[in-house]
Parts: C-alpha cells; structure tokens; sequence
C-alpha cells in the first residue's frame, strides 16, 4: 500500500515548477499508514513558501482521488530541506525546462560564500552572469547568458 501511494505521489507536480514532480523535488520526507490513514510528511523547500500550502492541498486531493478518502498531510521541518535532496531526474528535467539546477551541494558549504559558475541550460555556455538574486520565486535567481543571450533561472543551493 505504502509502495501505491509513493506512485500517486510521483505524479503531483511542484506547482511552481510543473515539470517536476513533489518525490523529484525531494520534499516528501515520509508516508506512513496506520489504522486505515495515509499520512505524508512534507518538507517547505524554504520557510515561507508560498507554494506549500498548494502542495499540501494537492497532494490531499490527489490521494482522496485515488480512494484514500483518510488522509493527511503534515509539515516536516526538520532537517530542512536542501536542494542536495532534488533527484537526478529533477536535475535533468531542470535543465531541459530551461532553469540551471544547482550546481554544487550544500552539504559541501564552501561553495555557499562565492559566487557559483553557472552553465547556461540552452547552450551550455559557461559565460553567464547574474542578473538579479531573485527570479520569479525566491528559490531561483535569474542569469543570462552572454554566448546565447538568453536570460534564465537558476535553482539555488539551499
């Protein structure tokens, strides 16, 4: 059963970033089945997404379409999350959707005090530069690229 509601989950997209799905993301921290409830525990990608609270709905409704009518979904903020737990797939979705992903690991912080080197997802240029410390939601920056032009988001390390 538990295996069942891991699938449903795969296909709730991030909202912010449809492409994605909310297991890709790496925020679902657990799923737990007791007495006949399903239960997932989710991370915020940060404090204050405004995008949670359409997550949690969403993955309600999704789950209540599937016959899971006692369901539940709870806030998990520790550890928070970070965008080492983003899959490889997301990494790959990222890029083809047009956002860099992250291009190094928190766990390592040194690379959280200097500037990154981000590659361009459209050309893979490495000549790019930041534009602004924030993109269409606080979790992106936004870049262009001077080989291409094109201006795009870059997922941050958090």
């Amino acid at each position: 059963m538990e295996r069942a509601v891991w699938r449903i989950l795969a296909d709730v997209p991030d909202p912010e970033i449809p492409v994605l799905s909310v297991v890709e993301l790496g925020i679902i921290r657990h799923v737990r089945i007791a007495e006949g409830r399903v239960t997932v525990g989710v991370s915020p990608t940060y404090t204050g997404c405004p995008a949670t609270e359409v997550i949690a709905r969403s993955i309600e409704a999704r789950l209540q379409a599937e016959g899971y009518e006692n369901s539940k979904v709870e806030p998990v903020l520790s550890p928070p999350w970070t965008s080492d737990w983003l899959t490889e797939s997301a990494r790959i979705k990222l890029e083809e959707y047009g956002i860099a992903p992250p291009a190094h690991a928190v766990s390592n912080p040194k690379h959280l005090f200097r500037e990154p080197k981000v590659a361009c997802p459209r050309c893979s240029s490495m000549q790019t530069a930041k534009v602004s410390e924030f993109a269409s939601t606080p979790c992106k920056a936004l870049y262009r690229c001077s080989s291409c032009l094109e201006p795009f988001e870059y997922f941050k390390c958090i």
